[in-house]
């Protein structure tokens, strides 16, 4: 049977781009390798589902950075205020965060991804589950894409079968190798929005510990060390991101280390960068130093360690007091003027060295993937390849924790649908 247009991939890029498609009227057929579609929707969130982040397209873009040029004609397609109309008009309204995320006002992934899927029945597309694709090849008058149960004929053909991330989800990379084989580039695969690694015993101890706001750096690599180490001064940092930061048993993970683990993956192991920590960021380091000296002339019985804790968690004060070489216990007054700059260095630039990230499995996104200038972005159509279209993960674009994914997803799917 010969199709107009064959969908790989049941994600929110392939359900978007398969019902668009549907609905201008072309004999459409969405390929799911798994029994049941949208898999990464019922888990993204937590199971909550963040479908986008408050804002309009312009700024959605450039939470991008760099690739957010190439999605500003999908973000006109459909941007996140579009998303939101659309999810109230299949029943399903949606609330917004103080953070700016927003999600399913039920809070509850399956909503989403059952409104999704009336859309798709009601466009008239076929999904068909369970669905392994073996090869995607180009011929003289469309596509073959074969199949272990057959093959199927299609005149354009939609690859959104997703990214690395998640392996469990069915998400394993093959999309990569068809498009390669197409004769596309593709920018090494990396894992991205995933908990970095910090192997060093003083960090573990510090397990369970959330701060709900840090600064955190990504700096040039240093020596790794089992005692907690303090930049003697500032490096310039490769990237920085500002939120919530959780200290686990293999490092760190959170809203802001999660969005700077992408700079740790893409370097080589051997040269894995830094992470440089700032505990007080709203307080600059004369500010502390003035706090620090005017407690030991008004408290001077308190100890170090006792004074830290007025501001940061137990565990983690008497941890900064020894990369300080300050005894926790060390009376305020006893405290001389380097001890107390090595204080308010340990607060202001508490140096992590990273040894990777817990990789795909955990990871939330793929960073990487179908090179973006090889991709019309006014169409999402292969510049290499007529009839040949991407959408979602499969792209190199990737962007912060917070709905910009899912948004990217849903709408790059969308421009895909109109142009197919």
């Amino acid at each position: 049977m010969l199709w107009d247009v064959a969908v790989v991939g049941a994600g929110p890029a392939g359900l978007m781009a398969a019902a668009g498609a549907a609905r201008r009227g072309h004999k459409t057929l969405l390929i799911e390798r798994n029994a049941e579609p949208g898999v990464k929707i019922l888990i993204s969130g937590g199971g909550h589902c963040n479908l986008t982040h408050d804002g309009d397209a312009r700024a959605v873009a450039e939470a991008f950075g760099s690739s957010g040029r190439f999605l500003r004609s999908a973000l006109a397609s459909l941007d996140p205020a579009g998303l939101v109309e659309m999810m109230a008009r299949l029943g399903v309204p949606c609330r917004t965060e103080p953070g700016g995320k927003i999600l399913p006002a039920s809070d509850r992934a399956a909503d989403v991804l059952a409104a999704t899927l009336r859309m798709l029945n009601e466009s008239g597309a076929t999904l068909r589950t369970e669905q392994t694709i073996v090869d995607v090849t180009a011929e003289h008058d469309g596509f073959r894409l074969t199949m272990q149960t057959g093959e199927i004929h299609a005149r354009r053909v939609v690859l959104t079968t997703g990214g690395q991330s998640y392996p469990g989800c069915g998400t394993t990379g093959d999309g990569y190798c068809w498009a390669a084989a197409l004769g596309h580039a593709i920018v090494a695969p990396r894992p991205a929005l995933v908990p970095i690694l910090v192997e060093v015993d003083w960090v573990k101890a510090l397990q369970g510990i959330t701060l709900p706001d840090v600064l955190l750096r990504v700096v040039p690599s240093t020596t790794a060390s089992d005692s907690p180490a303090v930049a003697s001064k500032p490096a310039r940092p490769i990237a920085e991101r500002r939120g919530s930061l959780l200290f686990a048993h293999f490092g760190v993970s959170g809203p802001v280390a999660l969005d700077l683990s992408r700079f740790v993956s893409e370097t080589p192991r051997g040269r894995r960068p830094a992470l440089a920590c700032d505990f007080l960021p709203d307080v600059n380091e004369e500010q502390l130093a003035a706090a620090l000296a005017e407690a030991a002339s008004r408290e001077g019985r308190r100890t170090a360690s006792n004074l830290l804790a007025q501001w940061l968690p137990g565990r983690l004060a008497e941890s900064l007091c020894r990369a300080s070489d300050v005894p926790p216990d060390r009376r305020l007054a006893e405290l001389s003027r380097g001890e107390r700059v090595a204080l308010v260095h340990a607060i202001k630039r508490l140096v992590l060295p990273t040894t990777g990230t817990l990789g795909f499995e955990k990871a939330e996104v793929t960073a990487g993937g179908v090179a973006l200038d090889e991709v019309d972005s006014r169409t999402m159509q292969s510049r290499l390849v007529p009839g040949l279209f991407f959408a979602g993960e499969l792209l190199d674009v990737d962007g912060p924790i917070g709905g910009y994914n899912l948004q990217a997803a849903f709408s790059t799917g969308h421009l895909t649908g109109q142009s197919v």
